[in-house]
């Protein structure tokens, strides 16, 4: 069996989760103890896998996920990935529930501890363990990766160049000794070193302040093409978002209203929006989604990507965003209650609804609130079939027709807004 010092864990737990064949924690480090087993992560010492070969890895392991500048250990990477369905204070409470029993079995005390991930920072952990994204700005390179970059800073001179090399190591390998005159002509090699070794150098040179400074020119240059004909003004937007774009889809992002009155919450939008069937959001038929604090939702818009579908982020707070995710933000789902956008980018309706497509969904026969109305185009307006406790779901099949209308108008405007099958909107 192949020991764990040979598998990186970030690795062997995304292979595992893709092959659905989660691992294993287990109080021995010999894999084929599974009698040794145990659901309590607490008591746990290592995780045992078995794709693509059987092995064994530490829980205190280090990773090479990064948060406030120190490597994240396996034990809590893997919790991270247990709770990734419930929301932020169960997830603090549960990491504080086994922090409190690691410190009891051990006694190592704040040695032996769960790290408590920020919401972004478990969202980006939890979309790369999942497949959905090969890139993470938390995860550094593989060893591997490094040493190849070293061997290019030895080849172009960035790292001692060609005199430290060349025959040296050949000769202390064979026992020969190098000919004086053969390492004059080493010692007096010119250094070779390519751009990479120019602008760098063996240590790395933070150009931050460079970025900073430059935003200036680029936003004289942004206000310079919108002054141009329109013709001129559609090409340099698009030739400028398309340089900007990383060449990884970003996933869209859909705000739901935290309101008690909204007739779709956390609980009940997943199964709206994929199987087309409204269920009260109180009711034992929602489901496990009740205390989730983000969901995925998978649709293909075929007018913009045929081939592959969008993966959409539902959220019902914007708390943890970053400034760019409100670019990614398609859709807001609204009571018409204005305090809902207190906490967003827009707090003023109209410019929200500029930016993103409002949607409001109340009862068949009910009316819209004159605020929903006053609000104009830019929210879609849906109604359903008022709940009956006698029929249940079997009485749902006209919310499917209204459901497709909701997805309909968000691929319409997604495609306004520049979506593509390769990227995000266009940035205006």
């Amino acid at each position: 069996m192949a020991t764990w010092a040979t598998h990186d864990p970030l690795i062997s737990l995304r292979r595992s989760i893709a092959s659905n064949n989660p691992p294993t924690p287990t109080t021995s480090p010999d894999g084929s103890a599974l009698e040794l087993a145990t659901d309590n992560l607490g008591a746990a010492t290592h995780l045992h896998f078995t794709d693509p070969e059987p092995h064994t890895i530490a829980l205190d392991t280090p990773t090479r996920f990064i948060s406030s500048d120190k490597p994240v250990d396996l034990r809590s990477i893997y919790f991270a990935w247990q709770k990734k369905d419930v929301n932020i204070p169960d997830y603090i409470a549960s990491a504080q529930a086994l922090n409190d029993g690691l410190g009891g079995a051990d006694g190592a005390g704040a040695a032996s501890t769960v790290q408590n991930l920020v919401f972004v920072e478990r969202l980006d952990l939890i979309t790369w363990l999942e497949g959905a994204s090969d890139e993470s700005e938390y995860i550094k390179g593989l060893e591997s990766d490094k040493s190849v970059a070293k061997l290019a800073q030895v080849a172009s001179g960035a790292a001692g160049g060609v005199s430290t090399v060349p025959s040296g190591a050949a000769g202390a390998t064979s026992g020969k000794q190098i000919d004086p005159r053969l390492q004059q002509i080493y010692n007096l090699e010119r250094k070779m070193g390519d751009r990479n070794s120019i602008l760098r150098g063996i240590k790395p040179t933070d150009f931050s302040h460079v970025r900073k400074y430059s935003e200036t020119f680029f936003k004289d240059r942004k206000k310079s093409s919108l002054t141009s004909t329109a013709p001129s003004t559609t090409t340099t937007t698009s030739l400028a978002s398309r340089d900007k774009k990383s060449g990884r889809r970003p996933d869209p992002i859909i705000l739901l209203s935290p309101s008690a009155s909204s007739l779709l919450r956390m609980s009940n939008i997943k199964s709206f929006l994929e199987s087309g069937t409204y269920i009260p959001a109180d009711s034992n038929l929602a489901g496990s989604s009740a205390s989730a604090n983000i969901l995925h939702v998978s649709r293909t818009l075929p007018s913009i990507d045929s081939q592959r579908p969008f993966r959409f982020i539902l959220v019902d707070t914007p708390e943890q965003f970053k400034p760019d995710y409100w670019n990614r933000v398609v859709a807001v789902f609204t009571t018409g209650q204005t305090w809902q956008f207190k906490s967003y980018k827009w707090q003023n309706a109209p410019d929200l609804f500029k930016n993103a497509l409002g949607i409001y969904v109340g009862w068949r026969g009910e009316d819209v609130p004159g605020t929903v109305r006053g609000w104009g185009r830019g929210v879609t307006s849906a109604q359903i079939e008022k709940w009956n406790p006698q029929q249940g779901v079997s009485g749902r099949w006209r919310d499917r027709e209204v459901v497709e209308g909701i997805w309909d108008r968000v691929e319409e405007s997604m495609r306004s807004k520049g979506w593509s099958k390769d990227g995000g909107p266009v940035e205006k």
